[in-house]
């Protein structure tokens, strides 16, 4: 089943940087081992710190002279508001250093608080497209389909699907542009998404693909763009989710095998194992198949 994927295979140029003021945005796209390890570096990182500062002021009973180790440790206990007693500040710059560690120290619990909570807090979708996109016809008429699914236990409601099909064409001028046409979708919205949804596009005259064969919307490099927002049931929160399909994602004479049946005593059976599957269609009059040259 294919995630929601990302547009990898566009160079960004000129563009500037701001690590800084993107990073608290940076830490949410992480993922959960990158945050807790950035958090644990950024702790020993300013404990190492502090214990060059205790290493170079003294003053700290307990610990021995020129120890490194001594002054780590005593730095992390400070830090973390341990206090064994065993090693505490006695000259006026060991206290000065602790009362700046100490602030640090709050600031560094805080923002750790607020990131972690942040990050559990963040709904993050699992919602999956079909590998594949289909045209086949539905009740004598070429339609585009494809799968949309939820991969949490979860349900998304009041989902809406928005579907654009980019061509690139040359304008008058011979200016090349990436022109964006809407595609009408049979029913663009669902009271509630879970495992399993069919898309579909009629493709008639007001359609993106109408005329169209294989090879010239290869030559158009003609690809389909899929957005999908909801609300999940469980956290209340958005959900978000894309996809982008080119052309060789799609199938000509083909359509979605099915995942649902009825089963003897009346139940249905949802079959997840199918999602990606597609059966081959005979071409009719109405619909008969492009070929490529």
């Amino acid at each position: 089943m294919a995630k929601n994927n990302q547009d990898d295979d566009i160079v960004l140029v000129g563009a500037k940087r701001h690590p800084l003021r993107d990073a608290y945005h940076s830490v949410l796209r992480m993922p959960w081992y990158g945050v807790i390890g950035a958090i644990a570096i950024a702790f020993l990182a300013f404990n190492a710190l502090f214990a060059v500062g205790y290493l170079a002021a003294g003053g700290v009973v307990g610990a021995h002279p020129g120890s490194f180790r001594d002054a780590f440790f005593f730095s992390v206990q400070t830090m973390g508001t341990i206090g064994y007693g065993a090693m505490y500040p006695e000259s006026t710059s060991a206290h000065v250093l602790v009362v700046a560690e100490s602030v640090v120290s709050l600031i560094i619990t805080a923002l750790s608080t607020g990131i972690i909570f942040a990050r559990f807090s963040q709904t993050t979708g699992q919602l999956i497209f079909s590998e594949k996109i289909v045209i086949s016809p539905m009740d004598g008429v070429p339609t585009l389909s494809f799968r949309i699914g939820n991969d949490r236990q979860s349900t998304i409601f009041e989902a809406t699907v928005r579907v654009a099909v980019i061509k690139t064409e040359k304008t008058a001028e011979g200016i090349t542009f990436y022109r964006l046409y809407d595609a009408k979708l049979s029913r663009d919205r669902s009271i509630a998404l879970a495992r399993s949804w069919t898309v579909m596009h009629a493709i008639d005259a007001a359609s993106p693909f109408f005329g169209l064969s294989p090879d010239q919307c290869v030559k158009d490099e003609l690809e389909v763009a899929v957005s999908v927002t909801g609300t999940d049931d469980t956290s209340l929160q958005p959900v978000h989710a894309r996809r982008r399909y080119t052309m060789k994602d799609i199938l000509w004479g083909a359509r979605l095998a099915d995942v649902l049946r009825e089963l003897p005593d009346g139940r249905l059976e949802l079959d997840v194992r199918k999602f990606n599957h597609v059966v081959a269609t005979a071409p009719t009059d109405a619909f008969p198949y492009p070929k490529k040259a």
